[in-house]
């Protein structure tokens, strides 16, 4: 059996390149038969690989004297077979507390930011831990229970940079992006069962941890309760669950080029505050791709965060769909999609998006008309022309564009000009039968976010308000069967990318 695993094993670091030659490598030790089977099969290739390796435990704070011995456990054993070994403690359950996380979770960070502390200090770029097949099939199933996407249902990877584990909740100060630190599963495909009968024939010893069989941890429960059950359904129900896991992989990688190729088509511009996204481009895609480029943004702004909620997500493409501008959807982490004309962001609940139409940023402005009126700082420009009622382009009734307008020359005349909001500001929506509404109460209505409310523009003759750009027309403006001339006014963009307001002050 012995040579079973040993082989195993080196099939595994072949097929997914886990080892070179002179690698240095931080070998995780619990004390186990996992780890320890790990460090005894490693110990056994280092000569012919030439492997460096360092021995790392970490005490959770979870076991009191049992958690204490396996430390001393670990380092002797160390000693004896001559590797260096560094032993630290962590007070998990502190940690939890304070993180608000469930004591499984913050072990988990708390023990790879270790490891990763570890590895930067010895030099090293890979870590070892002992995973076997059992434990990616108990991983698989719990994804499949807490409603996982692909990427969970892929369970654990044989390779995984360790910058995508989101390790700064345990450790703030934890660099690791120019640190090129590689997880590896050597195990990851042997039975746990053979495991244990490694250790047998070759007389190690591992720990027993008896928090192994407390059923109050949710994985537990899994090993202990639910997978005997599903195997008098299934015997090979968990051979099932790791071929199940391994064409997911296949397919997530496949997937996930597409969404990097998707990406870069729709995303305007990205920083560490906000994510800008072309709408017309993004509604273009694929479902799947339009979830996966949501969830690529939120991991970006939030890369501390491991899982996303399903409902978020959805919540938000709904919106993107159905909603006019000026729309939020609620993300995870304080994060807050707004939806704009041309575009829709993804930023801190509290951060400003600039919007994607003609903000007006000066209090007033002269129109040429006819002729073309170039906007301050801004990319947009107020073409206006006049032509006979009859001139009128087909379908120019059920308009689209909310940023062209067709008004009764004769009515509003040339004297107009373009103003930001003013108090007590009153005009006549079309459709209303001339009764008057207050812009504010009608931009409140039309959901204009406070934030964007003054940056509206509006159309003014030397009497009153002829157009409310982007929403809607005066009453009094509008074009009639006794409309001689037509006065046609535009909103165009000069430019493509989004308006970015003047600095002020």
């Amino acid at each position: 059996m012995s040579a079973t695993v040993l082989q195993q094993v080196r099939e595994t670091i072949n097929r997914y390149s886990l080892l070179a030659a002179g690698d240095a490598i931080v070998v995780g030790v619990s004390g186990g038969p996992d780890s320890l089977c790990l460090l005894h099969v490693l110990r056994h290739l280092s000569a012919e690989l030439d492997l460096r390796l360092h021995v790392a435990h970490l005490n959770h704070c979870l076991r009191g004297e049992e958690a204490e011995a396996d430390a001393a456990f670990v380092a002797a054993l160390a000693a004896e077979w001559g590797l260096p070994c560094t032993v630290e403690t962590r007070d998990v359950p502190t940690m939890a507390r304070e993180k608000k996380l469930a004591i499984e979770e913050m072990a988990r960070l708390a023990r790879y930011a270790f490891l990763a502390r570890v590895a930067q200090r010895v030099g090293a770029r890979k870590i070892a831990v002992g995973h076997n097949a059992d434990d990616q099939t108990e991983t698989v199933l719990m994804h499949w229970l807490r409603g996982s996407g692909l990427a969970g249902l892929r369970g654990m990877l044989p390779l995984t940079p360790l910058r995508q584990l989101r390790l700064r909740l345990a450790d703030p100060d934890l660099q690791l992006e120019e640190w090129d630190l590689q997880l590896i599963r050597p195990l990851l495909e042997v039975p746990r069962s053979d495991i244990e009968a490694y250790c047998a024939a070759h007389g190690l010893q591992p720990r027993f941890d008896r928090s192994n069989l407390d059923t109050t941890y949710y994985r537990n429960r899994l090993r202990h309760e639910l997978l005997p059950i599903l195997e008098t359904y299934n015997p090979a129900i968990r051979q099932v669950l790791r071929r199940s896991a391994q064409v997911i992989a296949d397919d997530y990688a496949l997937l996930q080029e597409e969404a990097d190729r998707a990406w870069r088509q729709v995303v305007r511009s990205a920083s560490e505050q906000a994510i800008v996204f072309d709408l017309a481009r993004w509604s273009a895609l694929p479902t799947s791709l339009q979830r996966a480029t949501l969830r690529q943004a939120i991991h970006r702004l939030r890369r501390s965060l491991r899982n996303i909620n399903f409902v978020h997500v959805e919540d938000a493409l709904l919106l993107v769909r159905s909603k006019s501008a000026g729309a939020q959807a609620t993300l995870p982490r304080g994060l807050m999609l707004t939806l704009g004309y041309e575009t829709f962001v993804v930023a801190d609940a509290d951060y400003i998006p600039p919007p994607d139409w003609p903000a007006l940023t000066v209090s007033e402005l002269p129109l040429r008309i006819p002729g073309t009126t170039p906007m301050p700082d801004s990319p947009w420009q107020v073409e206006a022309r006049v032509l006979p009622r009859q001139q009128l382009p087909d379908g120019w009734e059920d308009n689209t564009d909310p940023w062209q307008a067709f008004l009764d020359f004769d009515t509003v005349g040339d004297a107009l000009i373009l103003r930001r909001r003013q108090p007590g500001d009153r005009f006549c929506p079309l459709g209303l039968g001339g009764h008057q509404k207050l812009v504010g109460d009608f931009l409140i209505n039309a959901k204009v976010p406070r934030h964007w409310r003054d940056l509206v523009p509006i159309v003014a003759s030397p009497t009153h308000i002829v157009w409310l750009a982007g929403w809607r027309v005066d009453e009094r403006a509008r074009v009639t069967e006794r409309t001689k001339r037509v006065l046609h006014l535009a909103f165009r963009r000069q430019v493509a990318q989004a308006f970015q307001p003047a600095r002020t002050g």
